[in-house]
Parts: C-alpha cells; structure tokens; sequence
C-alpha cells in the first residue's frame, strides 16, 4: 500500500466520523439535559423567565457580586438573574450549569460578548464597567443562586 492510499483512507475516515458527529443531536454533552430553552409565549414582555428561590445567605464574595450584578447585569438578566421576557435569559438555568457554562464563559461573555446560541434574545454586547474581579463575584452570586435551585 502507497502513502497515498494511507492518506486518501484516513481522509475518508476522519470526514465520516465528522459527518457522524455533526449529524448527531448535540445534547450538550449532559445526558438528560435538554439545551433547549422553555417556551416563553405565555410569559409577558420583560416578565421574569426563571422562579428563583433565594439562598438565606450570601458569603462575602457572592454578596459583593450580588452588589455588581444589581448595578450592571439585572438590567437585562432581571432581578436575581431570572431572566427578562424578550430581554436576556435567566441565568439560573440549567443552561448555565458550571458543567456546560463554565465560570470563565462568564468572564469571557463580559469582555468579548457572545453570539445567541441557546436562546433566540439575540447577542449579548460586550460589557463596559466590570473588572475581572468584579466578574468573578458575579459568578459567585449566580452560581450561589443556582445551587439553591438545584443546578450545580
């Protein structure tokens, strides 16, 4: 067998198993775990999306963060990140698990912005007024909240 056979065999082999893979269903890599958003047409314009229980407390870090998100985020994500029909989603959701959003995929959504792709609100622009250590305590909030909502 030539070099050539070899490689034209493995081109085949890698195209399938790519083909394969993008015709699979992505669930996100979780089992159980849809990635799809809930319908929302019963829900009022800038209504909250999520029902969020709140912790009876906050550690210093998530408190400071509670702080910064009131001040910049609530605005489109609502109060204690419930999301805002039409606006922004909620962001204790199972979509934003630290095991499908990671806490650096917060940071990375502040500085660069993010394009739509689990919820039909559009992109979120990048954020003016947050450092790195504010955003961190954001996360802090947020993930705070969504273990008191079972999503951890």
């Amino acid at each position: 067998m030539n070099k050539t056979m070899i490689f034209g065999a493995t081109g085949v082999i890698l195209a399938g198993g790519l083909l394969w893979i993008a015709s699979t269903p992505d669930d996100g890599g979780m089992a159980g775990h849809s990635m799809t958003p809930p319908d929302t047409s019963e829900i009022a314009q800038g209504a909250p999306i999520a029902q969020v229980a709140l912790p009876a407390a906050l550690d210093e870090q998530a408190q400071m963060g509670k702080r910064a998100f009131e001040a910049v985020c609530a605005d489109c994500h609502g109060a204690n990140a419930a999301g805002q029909n039409g606006i922004a989603p909620p962001l204790v959701h199972k979509t934003y698990e630290p095991s499908h959003h990671g806490d650096y995929a917060f940071l990375a959504a502040v500085r660069n912005g993010v394009r739509s792709h689990h919820w039909g609100f559009g992109d979120m622009p990048p954020i003016d007024g947050l450092t790195d250590a504010d955003v961190t305590n954001v996360v802090a909030y947020v993930r705070a909240l969504q273990r008191e909502n079972g999503i951890d």
